[in-house]
């Protein structure tokens, strides 16, 4: 991917470009190809492709779609920084496994010295 020169862009330019390039970089985490996240979406794949080359911004109502199908939060997408205490998406899927699991949060507490086997 080629780097952007951002000098002569205007901040919604700048904005669509990030929002695009994570979405790419978040697919791409989850494995996704621009197909099968334009299906999980309901969108046509070159729907995602005009939105990771930043050629247009995805519709507001779809952006929460975005976020849960790729596990991210809107701060992440948007590529914002909202706090110091704001979980990345691995800390969110773990807590989220931990939460499932009654054995593991146990076995968490054990480890951390809150509970005793």
């Amino acid at each position: 991917m080629a780097n952007i020169d951002h000098t002569n862009q205007t901040k919604d330019e700048k904005t669509i470009s990030l929002i695009g390039k994570n979405i790419h970089k978040f697919r791409k985490q989850k494995g996704y190809t621009q197909s099968e996240l334009a299906e999980r979406l309901g969108v046509k794949n070159t729907t995602v492709s005009n939105w990771e080359t930043g050629d247009n911004n995805p519709p507001a109502d779809l952006l929460g779609n975005i976020c849960d199908v790729l596990g991210i939060s809107a701060s992440e997408l948007l590529g914002l920084k909202l706090s110091n205490d704001e979980f990345n998406s691995e800390e969110r899927r773990i807590i989220k496994k931990y939460r499932e699991n009654k054995a593991m949060q146990h076995a968490v507490k054990v480890l951390l010295g809150i509970d005793r086997l």
